[in-house]
């Protein structure tokens, strides 16, 4: 395992999922669809799937002695880590946000932990449909993205109707001030994020095995 992870991050890794790690910084923006600021990683990770279809790396790695359920492990590890670097890398700006613009953003959910929270989720969906779609086929990249984009959209837009539309979640959950509830959205929305990765991971691993290179 620790042999694949490292080549997913010497070879498979697109350079764009490093250069979006740095989108964290555009919480610092007023008045900004703060969830859009982390759609940027899965075009990251869209790339480096796409990169490993031109490279022919998943025909390759199956050529190893290791098992497909190993090879689809190592690349959602990679995709998750991903994921988490970014909102770790993140958390700065947020914070930093809060203290030299604490007015309240008109464009969607103050940069706070319940954003946060959201994102997980945001993220748990995107792997649960893009990773099981893509590996059915090993290869077509292009409408499992616009699927789990579509999925990941729906569920921000979603959540944020409900916070907006709802005067006491918007008071609490919108806002740069702290307050409990937001923490606890924070931790459904790592319990959710570890449930979706584990499902995609399931689902990924049968569809991988069943298929026939």
């Amino acid at each position: 395992m620790l042999n694949l992870l490292y080549k997913e991050w010497k070879l498979a890794v697109h350079p764009t999922g490093y250069i979006f790690l740095s989108m964290g910084a555009m919480l610092l923006i007023p008045n900004y669809p703060y969830a859009v600021v982390f759609f940027y990683q899965t075009l990251g990770i869209f790339f480096t799937f796409m990169n490993g279809g031109a490279t022919n790396d998943v025909f390759f790695t199956t050529l190893l002695p290791v098992r497909k359920r190993d090879v689809v492990q190592a690349r959602l590890f990679t995709v998750i880590a991903l994921e988490v670097l970014q909102i770790l890398l993140a958390v700065p700006f947020a914070v930093l946000r809060c203290q030299i613009s604490p007015t309240q953003n008109l464009a969607g959910m103050d940069a706070n932990a319940a954003l946060f929270g959201l994102v997980l989720v945001m993220f748990g969906v995107f792997n649960v449909v893009f990773l099981p779609l893509f590996y059915r086929s090993g290869y077509k990249t292009g409408t499992p993205y616009l699927l789990a984009v579509l999925a990941m959209t729906v569920v921000v837009v979603a959540a944020e109707a409900v916070i907006q539309l709802t005067p006491a979640l918007k008071q609490t959950l919108d806002t740069t001030a702290y307050h409990p509830l937001q923490m606890a959205v924070l931790a459904a929305g790592v319990l959710l994020y570890a449930v979706l990765n584990l499902a995609a991971y399931r689902l990924s691993a049968r569809s991988f095995e069943r298929l026939d290179l």
